[in-house]
């Protein structure tokens, strides 16, 4: 990651049960959406797996900067997603963004 660029994660769980078409389908979704906006870098889609957090589901992005970060977040693909498929079909999140240590 370049001094500059921003790591964006979210994990989550969603309304759907685990493994279910309803679910296969916002994760695969999410990733044909939101990788189709130009700023997007090293789009990654996880399953959980440590007994240490309770989430199901994380996505996880880097933006060459913050300039990049503020375009995506106002670009009309993620708007939509958000408001149109996240807003209604996810039950709880944490959202975390990092930056490299002393950048």
């Amino acid at each position: 990651m370049e001094n500059n660029s921003i790591q964006h994660m979210v994990i989550f769980d969603l309304k759907h049960a685990a493994g279910s078409v309803e679910a296969e389908r916002f994760l695969k979704d999410g990733e044909r959406l939101l990788t189709s906006i130009p700023v997007v870098r090293n789009f990654q889609v996880f399953n959980q797996v440590s007994v240490k957090n309770d989430y199901q589901y994380g996505f996880s992005m880097v933006f060459d900067s913050q300039a990049d970060y503020d375009a995506y977040n106002a670009h009309p693909v993620h708007v939509d997603f958000v408001e149109g498929r996240w807003v209604p079909e996810v039950a709880r999140f944490l959202e975390i963004d990092f930056k490299n240590y002393g950048a």
